[in-house]
């Protein structure tokens, strides 16, 4: 962790801190702090601000969290170092909301039980795609099958899979919008920059 740039640090130790909590808590910190659907749910509470955020921070299983911290750990340092830290939180947190926002208005629509949402994924998608868009030459394996191919590519496919999943049903209890809302997300941020810069 010492190597780490620091905000790329400080995620992980957030999302470390809070799936500790989340097991002395038991089932007290998803009440208050997972994202809740708008119109709420009879097995839990109604949709509350600040959750936009601290879903981010909570996670379904230590697997969960191990994958979304080594997609961290790997596409973030760089990222952090080409953006610099408050671009960086900025471009994060703006994938964060956007995955969250894209949860919100899909699933009802979708006619998705409602059903807390937890997880860095949302974030952990902008972050690939800015990956993409910066480095997109660069080469990236996949784990199943170990297939190399360009960054661009890699990120192409995979945001097109999450679309045919989310779209089919396919993964119940996988938030594929939110991933997808991710990546839309920082991909406008991205827009929004490159106009001011012109």
């Amino acid at each position: 962790m010492r190597g780490l740039p620091t905000v790329t640090r400080a995620l992980l130790a957030a999302c470390a801190v809070g799936y500790v909590l989340q097991l002395i808590s038991a089932e007290g910190l998803l009440y208050h702090y997972a994202l809740w659907p708008l119109g709420g749910s009879a097995f839990g509470p109604h949709f509350e601000p600040w959750q936009l955020v601290s879903y981010a921070f909570l996670h379904g299983s230590f697997t969960h969290l191990a994958f979304n911290g080594l997609a961290l750990y790997m596409f973030g340092p760089e990222l952090e170092r080409l953006l610099g830290p408050a671009r960086f939180t900025v471009y994060y947190f703006t994938c964060v909301i956007g995955a969250a926002v894209a949860q919100l208005l899909v699933m009802p629509l979708l006619g998705v039980p409602p059903a807390p949402t937890v997880g860095a994924s949302g974030g952990i998608f902008g972050l690939l795609l800015a990956f993409g868009l910066a480095w997109p030459n660069r080469r990236l394996m996949l784990l199943f099958p170990p297939i190399p191919m360009p960054a661009w590519l890699f990120v192409t496919l995979y945001g097109l899979m999450e679309l045919v999943l989310g779209v089919t049903g396919t993964q119940q209890g996988v938030a594929h919008f939110a991933h997808l809302g991710g990546m839309v997300g920082g991909f406008l941020l991205v827009l929004y920059w490159r106009a001011r810069r012109r």
